[in-house]
């Protein structure tokens, strides 16, 4: 997808070339499966909907990224490179964006409004977003510049991915 637009994040050091492995990126996306779900459970209380909605965005955007074999310390990044790792349009990397700085104003400022409309916003895209991880994709280009051979589609975690220094392909 955006293959060229991470490398430029590696170069003004946004992002990490780092191999991923298919444990860490199915722990990953099987922990934020069950999150979305939980999160419409009108029982809870809105926060915590609001956390287990917002914890399964990050971890499928985390997911994202390093199966493309990189890895970020920061959220907003994670979040806004989905773009480049499963096409996501701006409208849903914003409404992530708006959960972030929601999230933030929670844990260092203690506040405790929720706006339901974000959380609404915020399953919606959630969802969005867990079936464009768990999507099949085509292979990347191999170091030669040309296609890897494979038949039909890949699972994600089986792409190869090409790095700043390196090709590799999840174990």
């Amino acid at each position: 997808m955006g293959k060229e637009e991470l490398e430029n994040l590696v170069r003004i050091s946004r992002l990490k070339a780092e191999p991923g492995s298919r444990g860490e990126f199915a722990g990953m996306r099987d922990s934020a499966r069950r999150r979305p779900a939980d999160s419409q459970n009108e029982d809870l209380d809105p926060d915590s909907q609001f956390d287990l909605a917002y914890g399964a965005a990050h971890r499928l955007a985390l997911a994202a990224l390093r199966q493309q074999g990189y890895r970020s310390e920061n959220r907003i990044t994670v979040f806004q490179s989905l773009v480049h790792t499963v096409g996501s349009d701006s409208a849903d990397v914003q409404i992530f964006l708006r959960a972030h700085n929601e999230r933030n104003l929670a844990e260092y400022q203690g506040r405790m409004e929720i706006d339901e409309g974000l959380l609404a916003d915020l399953i919606r895209c959630t969802k969005k977003l867990e079936t464009a991880v768990s999507k099949p994709i085509r292979p990347q280009a191999n170091e030669s510049g040309g296609a890897i051979p494979a038949e039909g589609l890949l699972p994600r975690s089986e792409v190869k991915c090409a790095s700043s220094q390196r090709n590799h392909v999840f174990p």
